[in-house]
């Protein structure tokens, strides 16, 4: 077991910061209103995830400087700032929602107001910036929660007993009608490709060297396999659970509030708890993720002890902290901002990713092979057939 925890960190770091509030919401929401019939879409994004995330740890342990350093030498300063800001940006226009998410679990299980819980939230994660080494401190925090959402949501299952065969059937292709806006964005909630750009730095706070690719890529394949298990379970659990009473989500709390009448209160705290976990991960990993990478595109630093990059990921968690007292809730014109950055940013990483990995000057014999070439191709065109989705339905129909 001690050695099994030493092995863990980047790819259980970024499956913790991927999966949060809203991507519970849409699986929840899936599970709800069509059942099992979207299983097949979180493996197919799962298997996109681990080619990049993959990707991105390759990059991190075969090249010294960091990917943004990388591209500033490659396509200038210009190029680098971009998707810095951009990323920025996103993560920013997000993070109200996941302190929305972390304080909404603690006050429905107590009956309280959200907004004593968003400031104990966001001083708790600001805390842990200050401690001497920020990235150990980061890897046992985000191990305790993806271990509170497994057990959580895994008891959860045990206790709806989902049809198997059922379960089985959702792995065949289909697309209910109507379904075809939150499909696309559950590919988008799982297919994180910001999620597997900062992977490569994760692998560098590790310290993992290239005689240790070998582990780093199955730890990183292993961080996005526990992401693909916690989706799964919620939608089956959704499936399972409010589909046969015709119960519909609108909030992340909604599917355990259902509980209470169905399996008591207990399955209700059991659900919370992981929804906390969630949530309370991705605030904390989303705001690093956004803080360190303004930082490296200004030339900041980009190691998460620097002063500099803690203070940049303590402003995206003050910002959140603001909009979640100020509105209550993520603003949609700021999901809408947010959105529209995603529209132009996830591709450029997608590209800036596949491009690095096939340098061969920096990345000797550690580049892509011809299959994971062919992955990383079929994984871009459904990024910027994400892109072309999200630009039609919001400026277009």
């Amino acid at each position: 077991m001690k050695h099994l925890f030493r092995y863990l960190g980047p790819g259980i770091i970024t499956a913790a910061l991927v999966f949060g509030p809203g991507s519970l919401t849409i699986t929840s929401k899936l599970g709800s209103l069509y059942a099992y019939n979207h299983i097949w879409v979180i493996v197919s994004a799962i298997f996109f995830m681990v080619i990049f995330t993959e990707m991105g740890a390759r990059i991190g342990i075969a090249t010294e400087s960091s990917l943004l350093s990388i591209i500033k030498d490659k396509w200038g300063k210009a190029a680098s700032i971009i998707l810095g800001l951009g990323i920025f940006a996103i993560t920013a226009s997000f993070q109200a929602g996941n302190t929305v998410g972390a304080s909404l679990a603690l006050a429905e299980l107590f009956h309280t107001n959200v907004e004593p819980w968003v400031l104990a939230f966001t001083l708790t994660a600001i805390s842990l910036l200050f401690f001497r080494s920020f990235y150990k401190v980061l890897e046992k925090v985000m191990i305790a929660l993806v271990a509170v959402m497994l057990l959580s949501f895994l008891i959860t299952l045990a206790l709806a007993k989902p049809d198997l065969a059922a379960v089985g059937l959702g792995l065949v292709p289909t697309l209910p009608s109507g379904s075809e806006v939150l499909t696309i964005a559950l590919i988008a909630s799982s297919f994180s490709v910001v999620g597997a750009f900062y992977q490569g730095y994760l692998v560098k706070e590790k310290g993992w060297k290239k005689n240790q690719i070998k582990q780093g890529k199955k730890e990183a394949i292993t961080g996005v396999m526990v992401l693909g298990m916690i989706s799964l379970f919620i939608l089956i659990n959704a499936a399972a659970i409010l589909y046969p009473k015709g119960i519909q989500v609108n909030s992340a709390t909604d599917m355990g509030l259902a509980l209470e009448p169905l399996y008591g209160s207990t399955a209700t705290v059991i659900f919370m708890l992981g929804l906390f976990g969630a949530s309370f991960s991705s605030l904390i990993g989303n705001a690093t993720i956004g803080g360190s990478l303004l930082a490296d595109a200004f030339s900041l630093g980009n190691q998460l002890k620097s002063p500099k990059v803690r203070g940049m990921i303590m402003l995206v968690m003050v910002i959140g902290a603001a909009i979640a007292l100020r509105f209550g809730r993520l603003p949609l014109e700021l999901i809408v901002f947010a959105q529209a950055i995603t529209i132009i940013i996830a591709p450029l990483v997608g590209i800036a990713l596949l491009v690095l990995a096939n340098d061969k000057a920096r990345m000797g014999d550690l580049k892509n092979n011809h299959w994971k070439n062919i992955g990383g191709i079929l994984g871009l065109g459904l990024l910027l057939f994400l892109s072309a989705s999200q630009v039609y339905l919001q400026f277009i129909r």
